[in-house]
């Protein structure tokens, strides 16, 4: 049985939380999850990215893995790339 995530009252604080904890003592299942990075990501430009905590329904987590399923990538690329493109989009760019 996994963990209950607790409550935090800020982004700092749940930033050293996960810093100090094992993530898959909080996981409902034993998934095992794959993760590819993708080429913009390459190891300089890995140090320009920085680790950021979202909290999502599981109903979300659980349609964007459909829908990367479908499109055969990893639902964290999946995810950035939605991300990137509604930036450009509320920027006024193109996508």
């Amino acid at each position: 049985m996994a963990k209950e995530i607790p409550e935090f009252k800020t982004e700092k604080e749940e930033a050293e939380f996960w810093d100090t904890h094992n993530s898959m003592e909080y996981l409902e299942s034993d998934e095992t999850i794959a993760l590819e990075l993708s080429p913009e990501l390459t190891a300089k430009d890995r140090s320009k990215t920085k680790r950021v905590t979202l909290r999502l329904r599981l109903s979300q987590i659980e349609d964007a893995k459909l829908i990367a399923r479908e499109k055969d990538i990893p639902y964290q690329t999946l995810i950035r790339s939605w991300i990137v493109e509604s930036i450009k989009r509320e920027r006024g760019e193109r996508a």
